[in-house]
């Protein structure tokens, strides 16, 4: 009978063909796995990165979509209401337009001293009106006829005038704003020809005048 030897461990059998460096611990190799990783990364940030790029060019374009269709709106908008000023303003004068006729005759009357009473109260009602509507009356004597705003309805000539001049208004010229609506029929008088106007004969009195007083 054999007696085992004590103390004695007995050692792990080791294959055979295999050396004992094979049989320890062996370090741990990197996986395919792990060492693609890296790789798989890259690809994700740079798919990552073209994406983005393509939404801030996506975003670039509805901004400036955006921003063409406001000032296409704002241009609509101020479009729509100068139209909306021009319709007003014509509606406005057409109006007026008809009523010119009866403020000839209120005119008239004030000039012939028959505005009294109601008739004077209904008249000034009327003009109190019509100016708040933009009504101007103009036209004066004694101003440089203009054929943009005056219409020549009698001619003559005067020596007493410089150029041609309004010397008397038949009837008064109306606008709205910078639209005349009528314009004022006048008389106009141009220099007489060939006549040395009035200032210039005063001027040549004096000059006359001051020379005659030079002591000899």
């Amino acid at each position: 009978m054999t007696e085992e030897t004590p103390g004695f461990d007995e050692k792990p059998d080791v294959p055979s063909g295999a050396s004992s460096d094979d049989a320890g611990p062996t370090a741990a190799t990197p996986s395919e796995e792990e060492a693609a990783a890296p790789a798989g990364d890259v690809q994700q940030t740079a798919a990552l990165t073209a994406q983005l790029d393509q939404v801030r060019t996506a975003l670039d374009e509805r901004t400036g979509d955006l921003q063409r269709l406001q000032a296409e709106y704002q241009n609509y908008r101020r479009r729509v209401e100068r139209d909306r000023v021009q319709v007003k303003e014509v509606a406005v004068a057409g109006l007026l337009t008809e009523i010119l006729p009866v403020l000839d005759d209120v005119g008239r009357a004030r000039e012939h001293g028959e505005l009294v009473g109601g008739f004077k109260s209904v008249a000034e009602s009327l003009e109190t009106v019509v100016a708040k509507l933009g009504l101007q009356q103009f036209g004066k004597e004694g101003e440089p006829f203009d054929p943009t705003i005056h219409e020549a309805l009698m001619h003559s000539y005067a020596p007493d005038v410089t150029e041609t001049t309004c010397v008397a208004i038949l009837q008064p010229g109306y606008r709205i704003g910078e639209r005349t609506i009528r314009p004022a029929r006048v008389a106009v008088a141009e220099p007489q020809p060939g006549a040395t106007p009035a200032a210039a004969k005063e001027e040549k009195a004096d000059d006359e005048e001051s020379g005659g007083t030079e002591e000899v």
